[in-house]
């Protein structure tokens, strides 16, 4: 071989990385909105402000989903993994549960990203 690094195979490398992690705030922002009703039923007190915030991190996530181009959104849905983790203990624990599930997913991506585009 020539010594060269291989290739990842795909015509648009930025481009796939970025619709993975669109995916990933995307269906973050979907469990988000959905896990609402559950908190509600399992008796989490939940008051209208609490409501407020689970609604504002996930247009948050839909909004950071289509900004990937620009690099700041990466360290922004970075920031909004550990936000959600912190609401978890101020509102309910179920949101740091989620805040940890979507935390490692999110490093999952960074490391696609990260492996993808070094190539």
């Amino acid at each position: 071989m020539s010594g060269e690094e291989p290739q990842s195979g795909l015509r648009n490398p930025a481009a796939a990385v970025r619709g993975v992690g669109a995916a990933a705030l995307a269906g973050e922002g979907v469990v988000l909105l959905l896990a609402i009703l559950p908190m509600r039923v399992i008796g989490a007190n939940l008051a209208g402000l609490a409501i407020g915030v689970i609604i504002a991190l996930a247009v948050v996530c839909f909004g950071l989903a289509g900004l990937l181009r620009r690099s700041w959104a990466w360290h922004a849905g970075s920031a909004l993994q550990v936000v959600l983790f912190a609401s978890g203990f101020v509102f309910h624990a179920s949101l740091a549960v989620l805040g940890v599930l979507f935390g490692l997913l999110w490093i999952y991506v960074l490391r696609v990203r990260w492996t993808v585009l070094r190539s």
